[in-house]
């Protein structure tokens, strides 16, 4: 009886823990909205000005800072157990790397495919391309995870090289103005580009719905085979589903670091391993995490504007060589 009272408990504030961070993301859309060089309460504006801000340029804004930071934070919860790595998350692992790199390749040299989604299309072969590669690697019996760590890494600062000498050597304007986006900026979201919502929540959600999958998967393989679970068919799809989300994040706003670490970390170390709790908690507190920091992006200086991806960086790196101080 005590045990089964714990048990309750240990939900009960995992429920809690869910409706606290969804109230939470409210807030953060509703100040997000409202703060800027003009102050605009969305509920209350009745000026033409204040009208065109907000439909034009905040509310598109808002809604590509949830879809993102939903699906970074998913995205890296999953890659923590999909390769037994704690620190594995997007951009520390070189896949938001690997999707930038494929949508400046096309941009470079096949400028007649640089359409909406074209460079979509681009974004997410880029990233399911480094996720196949990192997961392929993870399987080697051979291949350590802290070596697989370093070999993420290293593709991400190849992929930024490239990058870099694509810019160097361009004369085209629009991929110089681009390398500015790459930084991770959401000032160029439009309503065209929340399209990619309709990939997007689709796979946040399926994602969100494979908790107790993933639970068998760190029983490890044999285990969660002997359970019934096809660890083959599910590895692809979930490696599909975090490519997808991983490509439109970066179609969107270019590359954002740190939230897919940061945040499914902290809350397995406050609550707990359970992934039916913790993939839906995660999409709601990484959404919370880029309004929050996308909004001190805009306001830290006047008549300027900070890349999100910049901020998201400068919060999470003392976090990262934190946790490796730990060892975690």
């Amino acid at each position: 009886m005590h045990l089964l009272e714990l048990v309750e408990r240990h939900t009960r504030r995992w429920h809690i823990a869910l409706v606290t961070a969804f109230v939470l993301l409210i807030a953060c859309a509703l100040l997000s909205l409202s703060a800027g060089e003009i102050w605009i309460f969305p509920f209350h504006s009745e000026s033409a000005l204040a009208q065109q801000l907000l439909i034009e340029l905040r509310v598109p804004r808002v809604i590509a800072a949830i879809l993102i930071g939903a699906s970074l934070a998913v995205s890296g919860a999953v890659l923590q157990v999909l390769l037994g790595n704690p620190l594995a998350e997007p951009g520390v692992l070189g896949i938001s790397g690997g999707a930038s790199l494929a949508l400046v390749l096309v941009m470079f040299f096949f400028p007649a495919m640089a359409s909406q989604y074209g460079l979509m299309s681009a974004a997410m072969l880029g990233a399911l391309s480094f996720t196949g590669i990192l997961v392929w690697l993870a399987r080697k019996r051979t291949m350590s995870t802290a070596r697989l760590l370093l070999i993420g890494v290293a593709l991400g600062i190849l992929s930024g090289a490239i990058v870099t000498w694509a810019f160097y050597f361009s004369s085209d304007l629009n991929l110089r103005q681009l390398l500015y986006w790459l930084m991770g900026s959401l000032s160029g979201v439009h309503w065209a580009q929340l399209s990619l919502a309709v990939v997007v929540i689709p796979a946040v959600l399926w994602l969100c719905t494979q908790g107790h999958n993933l639970d068998l998967m760190m029983l490890g393989e044999t285990p969660a085979k002997q359970l019934g679970l096809n660890t083959q068919t599910l590895r692809w799809q979930l490696i599909l589903m975090v490519s997808i989300l991983v490509g439109a994040s970066v179609a969107m706003a270019g590359v954002i670091g740190f939230v897919g670490l940061v945040v499914p970390h902290f809350l397995r170390l406050w609550l707990g391993t359970e992934n039916k709790f913790l993939l839906p908690l995660s999409a709601l507190a990484g959404a919370s995490l880029l309004l929050v920091a996308d909004t001190i992006g805009r306001m830290a200086i006047s008549e300027a504007e900070l890349p999100v991806g910049a901020v998201t960086t400068s919060l999470g790196a003392p976090l990262f060589i934190w946790m490796l101080l730990r060892r975690v």
